[in-house]
């Protein structure tokens, strides 16, 4: 009987443990050896949040939606030099210790149908190792349909990484649609966008263009998923250039236009 209460109380604290672990435990960081505490990343185009939780990486930013379990954007520059073929080995994908609320676990997408879907995407990142680790922080993905993601999600991508060999530096924003009535996965209640948006800015030309996809694979041009800067803030309560002036945001924002962009 001594044996069996002792088991007990054993076991008992065992769970205990392991939900500790699992609730409150905040995984190691990646960390750059060779980091000069210095953010790669401008703020001058950053945009509003919508939860107030900010966080900034040395290689992109994020604001965080805890409701959602993702980031509402995520914001960074793509340069000239960041474009290389570097071969990177892949880390594994771990929660990331900047988000106060604790970003969601990676399991919640085990056997959902739906990929980790990066939003600063690992390619935009193999110019270090360490800017390649920190794109695999579970506060950077987002659940996608898996051929949207291998297929018209990607050549946006790489259209991207074209504009900036073609353009220079760009400014990046994307993110999925967050609203209410979504499918979620996971313990944790990930939710599902329906759609996702991506922004691009010339820096040397204040042009811009903004995209958004339903999360299906779609054979469309991506021409055909262009819409004004407007309609994505409408949808999301976002002000993405919110530090430019009035005029600047009017001349940008309220239309599409495709001049200097070459598709």
């Amino acid at each position: 009987m001594k044996n069996k209460t002792i088991y007990s109380i054993l076991f008992a604290l065992c769970l205990i443990g392991f939900w500790i672990i699992r609730n409150f435990y905040t995984p190691d960081t990646y960390s750059n050896p060779e980091s000069s505490n210095e953010a790669s990343v401008s703020e001058v185009f950053l945009p509003s949040s919508t939860t107030g939780d900010i966080v900034r990486h040395e290689h992109y930013m994020l604001s965080y939606s805890e409701p959602f379990e993702q980031a509402e954007w995520v914001f960074y520059e793509l340069k000239k030099s960041h474009l290389t073929y570097d071969d990177r080995k892949r880390p594994y994908f771990i929660e990331d210790p900047e988000v106060r609320t604790k970003s969601a676990d990676w399991r919640n997408y085990r056997g959902s149908g739906y990929d980790r879907g990066h939003l600063c995407p690992a390619g935009d990142r193999r110019f270090s190792e360490y800017a390649y680790s920190e794109t695999f922080y579970t506060s950077n993905i987002s659940p996608q349909d898996r051929d949207f993601n291998a297929g018209i999600w990607n050549r946006l991508e790489q259209q991207v990484r074209r504009w900036c060999k073609t353009y220079g530096d760009l400014i990046v924003i994307t993110g999925g649609v967050l609203e209410e009535g979504l499918e979620e996965i996971g313990d944790e209640d990930v939710d599902v966008p329906k759609t996702f948006y991506k922004i691009v800015l010339q820096k040397s030309s204040n042009k811009a263009v903004a995209f958004l996809m339903p999360n299906t694979e779609s054979q469309e041009p991506l021409s055909k998923f262009l819409v004004p800067i407007d309609s994505i803030e409408e949808l999301t309560g976002i002000d993405f250039f919110q530090r430019q002036t009035t005029e600047w945001q009017q001349e940008v924002e309220s239309r599409v236009d495709v001049s200097g962009w070459k598709f």
